[in-house]
């Protein structure tokens, strides 16, 4: 469940009125792609973004990459419209993911990589996609994964310009995207 924007027009780190041992009450929040889509979808600028993310979702997918979750951030889960006066560039996006099993030896990892720039290098998904987006590989070792989810989530539960502490939306790879294509159709009809 994606918890409402708190007094600062971002998600907050966590749920004061639940328990703070309940995992569920604190970033980052469990969702799904469509109750993602319903709830951002509010103007025509967010609507080209996430139709963004979901083609960058179903790329990855297309490869391979099935077997993770993505953790989803910035000012696109803000209301960045109030606070900042402007609609949102891009989302950013951590995917944490094991390879495909027919590349799981470096070689085959490394020529995926090369050959999907637009999945795994942030200024072409950026540019293609609206997505930020960077990848943590499951399938390397366990101190290296430690390190880049410490790093990842440090750096997106604070808002840069204000150093606010904030939570953030985490999605399995693997979801409900041809339900929530299905909603953010209905939106673009509705606009």
């Amino acid at each position: 469940m994606i918890p409402e924007l708190n007094q600062s027009g971002v998600l907050p780190p966590f749920i004061p009125e639940q328990s703070p041992t309940d995992p569920a009450s604190m970033a980052p929040y469990r969702s799904t792609m469509s109750e993602f889509v319903f709830r951002y979808a509010q103007s025509p600028e967010r609507i080209i973004i996430l139709k963004g993310l979901l083609k960058y979702r179903q790329r990855l997918k297309n490869i391979g990459i099935i077997e993770g979750f993505q953790w989803l951030d910035g000012s696109f889960v803000e209301n960045v419209e109030l606070n900042l006066g402007r609609p949102p560039n891009d989302i950013d996006i951590v995917t944490f993911a094991k390879r495909p099993t027919q590349n799981t030896n470096t070689e085959e990892w490394c020529s995926l990589i090369q050959n999907n720039t637009e999945l795994f290098d942030s200024d072409v998904s950026k540019e293609k996609y609206y997505c930020d987006a960077y990848f943590v590989d499951l399938n390397t070792d366990p101190i290296h994964i430690v390190n880049s989810t410490k790093y990842w989530f440090g750096l997106f539960s604070h808002q840069r310009e204000s150093c606010l502490w904030k939570g953030m939306i985490e999605i399995p790879i693997v979801c409900d995207d041809n339900e929530a294509l299905k909603i953010l159709e209905k939106e673009i009809g509705n606009a």
